[in-house]
């Protein structure tokens, strides 16, 4: 069926006249749009259904949505039967979420299913703790965390509170699939819908400190700047960090303002410094100690704190998870908690460091694919087994605890404050404390090179360099010889020196590649789950012998990265 056939389906009675005139719209000029529009269908990836908002079956809208949760529907009525279920949803502040989040709750209730729906904007993990604080049965909520303000997205969560992932991803994709726009029930019940709101935040804040925090340290004297960057933490992060003890809290007022269009950012990306540049700004006046930003959802979080020159600076994912992840073992074990059936989770693009962080305290280190939803399923797996301790991905997300079983901003943000204090009053920056951390494990560098190709010929080139990258690996990367190739899609691992293929099976299939040098360092590859996008994550690492040998060993591993990108010919 060609784009145009697809397309005139929509302009049938099954369709509304708002989104009939639309589509008429896209064929009648001749749209480049149309061809976008039509071409595929959204499907569920690393972070559930996520798009741009409009008509087609390539956009979210009404019916893509409405189809999604109807197949949710029909799969929980299945694995359900004979309960009462409950179905907690949650949206950001991106443009129609709030309406979105109704849509789904009205075919939800249209289904007999019971529906515990925000008042208001709220974010991600704390729809992640209520699914089991209140005994829900699974949960959704509307975000495209921090893509432009044309995106929207919806991501689907089981009983667990953690994202779904097989076997039940797979047979709600086929559910979802299987429905036909027409057998969407729309009409909800307002009768089965229980509206949340501030009550749950004081319960979620609460479980947040006190999975969080670990000493007294002299919070009061910790200067703090924070941002939403206009997402959904200004109902939750300011309140934490006051209930918690902190008293210097300087906020960014023009973006604590919640908009779908981010009105004084490009991006609402904590992982860029321009997202946070006003929050900088704020602090060069408040001579602030530490810097935080969060994503429109709330579940990742940018830190900056002082480097060694005085000067503000944002660290990188891996280096933020490092600093939060030793302290807390450091934590654990002063306490006499570590017994050796404990672990901390990671993902396979995310540094090494973790493994050699695991090893010096005696815990596990378990690692899986891209997405919290796989350390998610790492608790849920050894539940009553081992006890997980924090877990975090290179993407600016970390958890403490298994309170919620998503990367969770607030409760990290109290912790990493905390542990600024701390450092403030032994006389040192987290800068500095990072440092010495390196000094211990060896000094791990990252850098993440994006290359965007858009529309149908962008997913299609996406899949020919992948093609490429597996059939014609690099033999060197920056001087360096490759001796690994882990193949995740056909789960090998090729030990080039021995010339073997040894079987890679612990970990699920994923299109990922990653190359592993004699010097140890390591380039992951693999098309985004989320953004028309293939990522390359680089990591190099070499040895640290003194705070003095910083700078240049700095250098050196920056130079290292861009030597990779110039043999990997991504210039």
């Amino acid at each position: 069926m060609t784009t145009l056939e697809k397309a005139k389906l929509w302009l049938s009675d099954t369709f509304d006249k708002e989104t009939k005139d639309a589509v008429q719209t896209l064929i009648d000029s001749n749209s480049p749009d149309l061809e976008d529009s039509f071409y595929r269908e959204l499907e569920f990836g690393t972070g559930g259904m996520r798009g741009i908002m409009g008509v087609g079956t390539n956009r979210l809208n009404k019916y893509t949505l409405g189809q999604a949760t109807q197949g949710l529907a029909n799969y929980m009525l299945q694995q359900f039967a004979g309960e009462e279920i409950s179905v907690a949803i949650a949206y950001d502040v991106r443009n129609n979420s709030k309406e979105f989040g109704k849509l789904v709750a009205d075919v939800l209730t249209a289904n007999g299913i019971k529906v515990l729906l925000f008042k208001n904007h709220r974010p991600t993990p704390e729809l992640s703790f209520t699914v089991r604080d209140r005994k829900c049965n699974g949960g959704i909520v509307l975000t495209a965390s921090h893509n432009p303000p044309e995106y929207n997205g919806y991501k689907v969560y089981w009983n667990d509170g953690a994202q779904i992932v097989p076997p039940h991803d797979e047979a709600i994709i086929n559910e979802v699939y299987s429905v036909k726009f027409e057998e969407i029930k729309f009409n909800g019940n307002d009768d089965l819908i229980e509206w949340i709101g501030e009550e749950q935040d004081e319960v979620y804040i609460d479980a947040c400190i006190e999975n969080s925090t670990y000493q007294d340290v002299e919070k009061g004297n910790l200067n703090i700047v924070f941002t939403s960057i206009h997402g959904t933490t200004y109902t939750t992060v300011p309140q934490a960090l006051e209930k918690a003890g902190f008293k210097k809290i300087d906020l960014v007022r023009e973006q604590m303002i919640p908009s779908g269009n981010f009105p004084t950012v490009d991006s609402p990306n904590p992982e860029e410094p321009a997202a946070l540049e006003m929050a900088m700004d704020l602090a060069k006046i408040t001579n602030a100690d530490i810097v935080i930003g969060t994503d429109p959802d709330g579940d990742r979080l940018g830190i900056a704190v002082r480097n060694l020159e005085g000067e503000i600076q944002l660290l990188n994912g891996n280096q933020c998870n490092t600093i939060l992840t030793y302290y807390i073992l450091d934590q654990w074990k002063k306490q006499g908690k570590i017994t050796g059936k404990e672990f901390i989770g990671s993902t396979i693009v995310t540094s090494d460091i973790f493994f050699d962080i695991a090893k010096k305290f005696g815990v596990d280190c378990k690692v899986g694919l891209t997405g919290f939803k796989w350390i998610g399923k790492m608790i849920r797996d050894f539940e009553g087994q081992e006890k997980f301790i924090c877990g975090g991905e290179e993407s600016f997300g970390f958890m403490t605890g298994d309170f919620v079983r998503d990367k969770d901003s607030c409760g990290s943000i109290v912790l990493a404050c905390e542990i600024a204090a701390w450092c403030k009053a032994n006389g040192k920056t987290m800068y500095e404390y990072l440092i010495e951390i390196y000094q211990e494990t060896g000094m791990y560098y990252e850098g993440l090179i994006n290359v965007t190709k858009k529309g149908r010929e962008g997913a299609e080139e996406i899949q020919n360099m992948m093609k490429n990258f597996r059939e014609n690996p690099p033999k060197s990367l920056a001087g360096s010889l490759v001796e690994e190739v882990k193949d995740f899609k056909e789960q090998t691992n090729f030990v080039v020196s021995q010339n073997e293929k040894q079987v890679m099976d612990e970990i699920p299939k994923s299109n990922v590649l990653i190359y592993y040098t004699q010097d140890g360092t390591k380039v992951c590859v693999r098309p985004s789950g989320t953004e028309p996008k293939i990522k390359f994550y680089v990591s190099v690492k070499q040895d640290l012998n003194s705070k003095e040998d910083f700078e240049s060993t700095l250098k050196s591993l920056e130079q290292k990265i861009e030597e990779v990108r110039k043999d990997l010919q991504l210039n």
